[in-house]
């Protein structure tokens, strides 16, 4: 017993159950899932090479070479810029959407360039990965690093995707309300692999909506589908312990922090109008690609073939949609681009799959500093725009400041006036005296009179002492 006792005992890691492990564990989880993300991104690089090699040999060997190496050199670089910088506009819409999720938070620790790198992540790893699986887990990643749980950050990006795809449909959906006839008079028959396009599109978002409005059914029956899927070993043991896990615990908490978000009515209309106006961006691409040749475009009916070919490219389980993106492109902008087919589908390719990639991999990384949250920022500067606003109404000035209240007056002129302010004198100290003020005046009242002094003798017992003290010296 006493040798047990004399034993060294060895250290062991204490395990605290709280939110600050739980996110720890977390964050190594979303780092081992970014990781993943840019192995399939990697992979899919060397794809792409293959992919160019063979367009390379079929533009040789279809005789196109002449006609697109013509196309580029009369090219208007002007439209280029214009189309870059119009998808330049679909990143900023994309970083406000997600500012408009979490202004109304006053505490939330995401930053704007928190945001700025989660929707970077989402453009890169969504055209760099097989269907986009890459995009969700690196922008939840990035989320916690900012300072969100798991929960959070899953609740918020989960939400996000929902508008995105629903603004798809939105879209689709007036893009055919007002060109279905001419789609119909183009294409025939055919107009309805489009129709199908944006029906599975809406069957998608009917799903999804499902699962956040109705989490229980849609547990019961993703529970039965997979332990039937099992039984007959249709998906191995890794894949259905992974969904089981997903079905029972992720889609209650989706459910009710996407309920919670869409009790925000006004929040959520003025996101999905944000989030079209991204689309728009997006799918107006060939219009600018279309005049850089010098060629009539209508701008309507380009974006809405555009809309069209986005939703055929995100059918296609490649990445970027290979394959559906050089079909669709073919074939509802062979009547537009007429010999200039070929470069237009190159340069396409190049604003809104190939530039994209390269100016999202460095903001990838951005990071807020901490501060004020975007909730109290953006109030601040509210409050001094329209501080500011009501002086000037009131009196003809403009009061700079957070708000009106406390601000500094500009009078005319621009010249910043400080008021001077007047110290009040201090009150002697009086033993056994009272001090009171009134307005602007200090009273001081005395229990006794104050004691007259001597200065004249005062100044003869010095004298004497030190006469004194000489003479004890001597």
């Amino acid at each position: 017993m006493a040798d047990e006792l004399n034993k060294p005992k060895k250290k062991v890691a204490l395990k605290v159950a709280g939110g600050r492990a739980t996110k720890k564990i977390s964050i190594m989880e979303g780092d081992e899932a970014d990781k993943e993300s840019m192995g399939q991104a990697r992979k899919t690089l060397v794809f792409l090479f293959f992919v160019m090699i063979a367009y390379v040999v079929y533009l040789v060997f279809t005789g196109q070479v002449d006609e697109f190496v013509t196309s580029l050199a009369g090219v208007d670089v002007r439209w280029i810029a214009a189309g870059v910088v119009c998808f330049l506009f679909y990143y900023v819409f994309g970083v406000l959407a997600y500012v408009l999720s979490v202004i109304h938070d006053p505490d939330s620790p995401v930053g704007i360039r928190d945001l700025m790198s989660v929707e970077a992540s989402g453009v890169f790893f969504m055209r760099m990965t097989p269907s986009g699986v890459g995009a969700q887990p690196a922008q939840i990643f990035r989320l916690t690093r900012a300072g969100l749980s798991v929960g959070e950050a899953g609740a918020l990006n989960f939400t996000r995707f929902v508008l995105y795809e629903a603004g798809e449909g939105v879209f689709a959906a007036i893009m055919l309300l007002f060109c279905g006839g001419y789609f119909y008079e183009t294409f025939g028959d055919v107009t309805l692999v489009g129709i199908f396009l944006f029906g599975f599109k809406v069957v998608q978002l009917a799903a999804i909506m499902a699962m956040c409005l109705l989490p229980k059914p849609v547990m019961a029956i993703c529970n039965w589908a997979l332990k039937l899927a099992h039984r007959h070993r249709w998906i191995k043991e890794e894949k259905y312990n992974e969904w089981y896990k997903f079905v029972n615990t992720q889609i209650e908490v989706f459910s009710r922090d996407f309920k919670r978000s869409a009790a925000n009515v006004p929040e959520m209309s003025l996101t999905m109008l944000v989030t079209l106006l991204q689309l728009g961006c997006m799918y107006a691409l060939p219009y600018f690609v279309l005049r850089s040749f010098g060629e009539p475009a209508d701008l309507l009916l380009c974006t809405a073939s555009g809309s069209m070919l986005e939703l055929l490219v995100n059918a296609v389980p490649l990445p970027g949609g290979t394959g559906g993106a050089e079909v669709g492109f073919a074939y509802l902008f062979k009547d537009m681009y007429g010999s200039h087919l070929a470069a237009g589908f190159i340069i396409w390719r190049a604003i809104e799959y190939l530039l994209p990639v390269l100016i999202a991999a460095p903001c990838m990384g951005m990071r807020s500093n901490g501060g004020a949250s975007i909730h109290r920022r953006w109030h601040g500067f509210w409050d001094g725009l329209t501080g500011g606003i009501r002086s000037f109404i009131d009196t003809g000035s403009f009061t700079a400041g957070s708000s009106a209240k406390g601000g500094v007056h500009v009078p005319k002129g621009g010249v910043t006036v400080k008021p001077k302010v007047r110290k009040k004198p201090a009150a002697p100290a009086v033993s056994g005296a009272t001090v009171t003020t009134r307005g602007a005046k200090t009273v001081v009242k005395s229990s006794a009179p104050a004691p007259k002094v001597d200065i004249e003798a005062k100044i003869a017992a010095g004298k004497a002492a030190a006469a004194k003290k000489d003479a004890g010296g001597k």
